[in-house]
């Protein structure tokens, strides 16, 4: 601990809070809200060509929504990517001046701890939330300079609450769409999509699937749509630049953890889901330790750490995960982390990044951006959004999806784990096109393209 102590003390004040909270929850499960603000992006025209333009230091592009009222309607309120990427559009709005309003369609009736929080976080931001389905609601999305619907289900929202003001309200909403999975295909959901003012969704492979979904299976178009790519925050870019708190978060982990500081950790940063393919990782690491001892390579002790547990639900899936690490006896290689917002200290902590997301993939994935943030090679899916992110031999391996990417995976992990400076490389790399392309800079100034755009029809 002294040692530790020492360095803690080195880093300066401003960003003590930043780490307090890091390190706080790698001991207990946090619901505070602090991953980054809404990031990078390119944007296209019916998936046509890009919107073409350069960020510079000029004052915030978003600054022309300074006192807009701004409607967000969430279909629900979870830790998970949706509304938490909807929370960081309501924050840099608010950053600029403009009046924010939240919506959640779906809550429970009993009191939630999770909802409750981020609720809270919002308040406390200037973010005015109300319920789904008062006058009051109805009355914002009227008078509202733009309604953003997040998510396909977010759309049973409208006819439901809205009834005869709904195409009062469609010509100035903006859909922002991040499902890649069949089932969000239902015209009770997305029947008014083809009269809003645009659609925004997370990478081009997915709005490519969306657009080609609705027309074959329910024989709608597409509104105008615009890619919009996620990135990475000014804090988190803080932490991933700063080699004294780096040294910190990586000490503090792996002593939890327990495993050495030379041992050589491939981490799964995902909700436990048979769709993020934490079984399929499991299998190609235990195939990679077979290959290591039939080769008898030298190479660190190898661990897989799989952060996104759920230790109070222990859901069959995580049991299965579970009885396969004692059935191939590697309990003690590896770990299973509680789910947490604050993915920083693990970033920080692992050498490489497995990202494992099956069928189509990722929407986009924005770990993989974070982790590059860290100079961590990627492993990951050849499908969805992370073919956008990780340069296959550059920055990161591809592998493909299923049962047949399982030993394809596993070479790729016995690769890095020889290769030591080939792993470093890519890492550098990585972090090189995180700096070109994935920056709250770069997503600020083309967001507010996107937003100009609906404005101008929401006016016409």
């Amino acid at each position: 601990m002294g040692k530790q102590t020492s360095a803690w003390n080195t880093v300066q004040k401003k960003r003590w809070p930043l780490m307090i909270l890091a390190l706080f929850t790698l001991s207990t499960l946090t619901f505070f809200f602090t991953r980054s603000a809404f990031k990078s992006c390119h944007s296209t025209d019916h998936f046509g060509a890009q919107i073409q333009s350069t960020p510079s230091s000029r004052p915030n592009p978003l600054g022309f929504m300074k006192s807009k009222l701004v409607l967000l309607v969430s279909h629900e309120l979870s830790l998970s990517g949706g509304p938490l990427l909807l929370m960081e559009l309501a924050f840099l709005l608010r950053g600029v001046g403009a009046e924010v309003v939240w919506i959640t369609n779906q809550k429970p009736a009993e009191t939630d701890e999770v909802i409750y929080s981020l609720e809270h976080k919002m308040l406390d931001r200037g973010v005015q939330v109300f319920s789904a389905k008062v006058q009051k609601a109805i009355d914002t999305a009227v008078k509202a300079d733009l309604v953003v619907l997040n998510t396909a289900v977010a759309g049973k929202w409208l006819d439901a609450v809205l009834k005869e003001n709904v195409k009062q309200v469609l010509p100035k909403v903006l859909w922002w769409i991040h499902e890649m999975r069949g089932h969000y295909f239902k015209l009770e959901y997305v029947k008014h999509l083809p009269f809003v003012a645009g659609a925004m969704i997370d990478s081009h492979t997915t709005a490519e699937y969306w657009k080609n979904r609705t027309r074959e299976r329910l024989g709608i178009k597409m509104p105008e749509t615009y890619v919009v790519h996620l990135g990475n925050s000014k804090d988190l870019m803080e932490v991933a630049e700063d080699s004294v708190a780096k040294r910190v978060l990586r000490e503090h982990v792996r002593e939890s953890l327990g495993v050495r500081d030379d041992d050589l950790l491939f981490a799964i940063i995902n909700s436990v889901s048979r769709g993020k393919g934490q079984d399929l990782f499991l299998r190609s690491f235990y195939e990679s330790l077979q290959l290591i001892q039939e080769k008898k390579l030298q190479v660190p002790s190898l661990h897989a750490v799989i952060v996104g547990s759920d230790m109070n639900a222990q859901t069959k899936f995580e049991t299965e995960l579970r009885n396969f690490v004692l059935e191939k006896k590697i309990q003690d290689r590896v770990h299973f982390v509680n789910k947490t917002l604050t993915v920083a200290p693990y970033l920080a902590a692992v050498d490489v990044l497995v990202q494992n997301s099956q069928a189509r993939g990722e929407c986009f994935g924005r770990i993989t951006i974070e982790a590059m943030a860290f100079q961590l090679p990627v492993l990951g899916t050849a499908a969805g959004g992370t073919m956008e992110i990780v340069v296959s031999g550059t920055t990161g391996l591809l592998h493909p999806v299923g049962k047949e990417g399982v030993t394809p995976l596993a070479n790729n992990i016995v690769k890095l784990a020889t290769h030591v400076e080939r792993r470093l490389t890519m890492g550098k790399k990585g972090y090189e096109r995180v700096k070109d392309t994935f920056l709250e800079r770069h997503m600020s100034h083309r967001i507010s393209l996107v937003l100009k755009e609906v404005l101008r029809k929401a006016n016409s």
